[in-house]
């Protein structure tokens, strides 16, 4: 077999703060250069050489074997938007969603059966009739216009987040000339036929909102607001009381919103609460009050309300709901009688019900029947419901969609994702353990298995994240069920960066506490392993983009707790990409790992960004997997990165790496295109550590 591609080392060298490193692959970024294109060539033909000797047919066969258990015709439940109902379907072998809508008056019920074509319906957006001469197509977003007669939309053909903006008249059919490129992903309609819309500076910052009429040429639009801190990033939206149309300014730790009342989008945007320094905050309209969602005062937050005067001036601000040490609040869903607070406890999601009214028996908590799993908000456009829909799942249990009535408190299901084949959730266990880190920390441990609970050692994955404070929820896989049925164990370890416990939780894994992150990270390796889940030759690693880093770091740290690992757009060589300012996120997110121009900031990246940490050692075998047109995390740092472990590595471990040439930061874009990248990573599971290549 063909040795894996070793390309030149070519050092470039740098000295910081009194430290001198030495980058051998540096040049390996120039993307167009001819040398580039044939290493990256290289890396591709021995993967595919790789897989062709060691998994055989297996790609293919879980490839057909996860494709088989998706509902080819499938839609989702309809939303009303006046007298107008709104789903999305697809047709057996669509990669993409059609958007119809049909006209059904106020006051009728209306549902769908699976497959059923509806008469009178409307597709008025085909994304496979758009997807069709591109390799790749992202539809990130769409805004219907309130008098329901147009329909603007973003979208990507190359997987670079630099959006193109369209408009349709869906009264005709016909697209309109209106085309504006280099768009952000937001969307907002004013009350006519206004529209707004964000705008990418060079680093692919949204950083201004613009003004469009429709029909107008965009060369007359409008600038209506800008923001020059590199490190503050632009949205806008519609809001819910069709009110307002709102602009967040958001850095990682500091937040400011402007308002633009929708029957008056010529007028000047009004800040709401000036921006101050680590304070956020998000807003909810109702009626004569603003809701606000914040941490001022509140380290896990507080909903605070205060009367509109005149317009969009806001009385004095007073608590709602005070700040609680032991429950995190996530978002907030203001409606005419209700408001929904998203809190968290202990880890777990929960929904309180607040009556607007100050009713107090009104108020009160939905209750879930699964040891760990995910909920969310589901479309709820109209402020006058008495219904909340939300999204409910579990290991177990597939994505339900529930409709939840805010009075009687009955749930009525409106759609679970199908199985094709069957699936039953009695047949799979799930439970939350958790594993102490070295500081004394209680790290929780989600699990899920197929059949009887283990008890002895089985091939286990392990996966993680630890940064922006995002949160890793347990739920339910269609794919997963091909590792879970050859007998693997699935993990995911909520260690700090993430905010599963909390506003602290994510606290302690950032800037100077990041190595809580990986320590939480090996603590539940070793859980694992103690515990009898499973052992170091049967230990699998995964983590995407930032979890990319944090697989990185441990596998510098204790690469003998593992077997293999693998990674999706690794963030592995975050010291040098941080320092560069031409990146997109490298400003805005030094809130988050630290800057590296000063020497506070050197040292925590300099201490743990595993490239600069790769030393030799015995590694466990490897694939990483990159999009060549990822903005986010460019291809190059895992190229460099797997260059540097073949290196050093004293193992003689497999080191694989799989670039897609026409996708970013998320991947193949259509429903069974991504499958043929986790195929990838599942045959390359599967044959490293031994499982049955037919499942159970």
């Amino acid at each position: 077999m063909t040795r894996a591609p070793r390309p030149a080392k070519r050092p470039q060298t740098r000295t910081l703060f009194g430290d001198t490193r030495v980058d051998d692959y540096g040049w390996l970024r120039e993307r167009d250069e001819p040398e580039v294109q044939a290493h990256l060539a290289a890396e591709n033909a021995y993967a595919e050489q790789w897989f062709a000797n060691h998994t055989g047919p297996l790609r293919e066969r879980l490839f057909a074997e996860m494709r088989g258990r998706i509902d080819e015709r499938d839609h989702s439940v309809p939303v009303r938007e006046g007298e107008w109902m709104y789903w999305a379907r697809t047709e057996e072998g669509d990669e993409y969603s059609r958007h119809c809508r049909v006209r059904v008056p106020p006051g009728q019920d209306f549902d769908l059966d699976p497959g059923e074509h509806v008469p009178g319906e409307q597709i008025f957006l085909d994304e496979n009739e758009l997807a069709a001469d591109h390799e790749f197509y992202d539809l990130t977003s769409f805004a219907i216009s309130p008098n329901q007669r147009r329909c603007a939309w973003l979208d990507d053909t190359e997987g670079d987040e630099v959006f193109t903006l369209h408009l349709l008249d869906l009264d005709t059919g016909e697209r309109l000339a209106d085309v504006i490129e280099g768009c952000g992903s937001s969307l907002a309609w004013a009350d006519d036929e206004t529209l707004f819309y964000t705008v990418l500076d060079e680093s692919l910052r949204p950083h201004q909102a613009w003004r469009h009429r429709v029909g107008s040429d965009p060369s007359d639009d409008v600038l209506v607001l800008a923001e020059p801190d590199a490190r503050f990033y632009l949205s806008l939206w519609r809001m819910r009381s069709h009110a307002f149309v709102a602009f967040s300014l958001d850095s990682r730790v500091t937040s400011e919103m402007w308002l633009i009342p929708t029957d008056q989008p010529t007028a000047p945007p009004r800040c709401v609460v000036p921006r101050e320094q680590d304070v956020e905050y998000a807003l909810e309209h109702v009626g004569s009050r603003m809701f606000m969602l914040t941490n001022r005062g509140a380290r896990n937050f507080r909903v605070q309300v205060a009367e509109l005067i005149t317009g969009d001036r806001i009385g004095e601000w007073q608590d709602f709901l005070g700040p609680r040490d032991d429950i995190a609040i996530e978002d907030l869903d203001a409606f005419e009688h209700h408001l929904i607070v998203w809190e968290r406890c202990d880890g777990l999601q929960q929904i309180r019900v607040m009556a607007l009214d100050g009713s107090p028996d009104q108020t009160h908590c939905i209750e879930f029947p699964d040891p760990t799993y995910a909920i969310w908000s589901s479309s709820n456009p109209n402020l006058q419901t008495t219904n909340l829909r939300f999204g409910y799942s579990s290991l177990t249990t597939p994505m339900s969609i529930y409709d939840y009535d805010l009075h009687t408190r009955e749930r009525t299901l409106r759609k679970r994702q199908t199985v094709v084949g069957g699936h039953d959730p009695s047949e799979y266990g799930s439970e939350r353990v958790w594993a102490i880190a070295p500081d004394g920390q209680r790290v929780p441990i989600s699990l899920v298995w197929h059949g009887p609970r283990p008890t002895e050692p089985r091939p286990l994955l392990l996966n993680g994240y630890g940064a922006y404070g995002m949160i890793f929820d347990p739920a339910f896989s269609l794919s997963r069920l091909s590792l879970l049925r050859r007998g693997m164990v699935w993990a995911i370890a909520h260690v700090r960066g993430g905010a599963e416990l909390g506003r602290p939780w994510y606290d302690h894994g950032k800037l100077e506490h990041k190595p809580n992150t990986f320590s939480d990270f090996i603590a539940c390796a070793e859980h694992l392993i103690a515990e009898q889940w499973t052992a170091p030759d049967r230990l699998a690693y995964s983590g995407d983009s930032a979890g990319g880093l944090l697989i990185g770091a441990v596998l510098n740290a204790r690469p003998d707790l593992v077997r293999v690992a693998i990674v999706d757009v690794p963030f592995v060589d975050a010291l040098e990409s941080m320092l560069d300012e031409t990146l997109p996120l490298s400003l805005i997110e030094r809130e988050e790992w630290g800057d590296p121009t000063t020497a506070a900031g050197y040292a925590w990246l300099r201490s743990y960004s595993p490239y600069d940490n790769v030393r030799p050692q015995a590694y466990p075998d490897l694939l990483a997997v990159v999009g060549l047109n990822d903005t986010r995390v460019g291809y190059w740092e895992a190229a460099k990165w797997i260059a540097k472990l073949r290196d050093h590595d004293t193992r003689g471990s497999e080191m694989v790496l799989w670039i897609d040439m026409n996708v970013g930061h998320a991947g193949p874009s259509g429903r069974f295109e991504y499958l043929r990248e986790l195929a990838v990573e599942f045959a390359f599971l599967i044959e490293r550590l031994g499982l049955p290549e037919m499942a159970g």
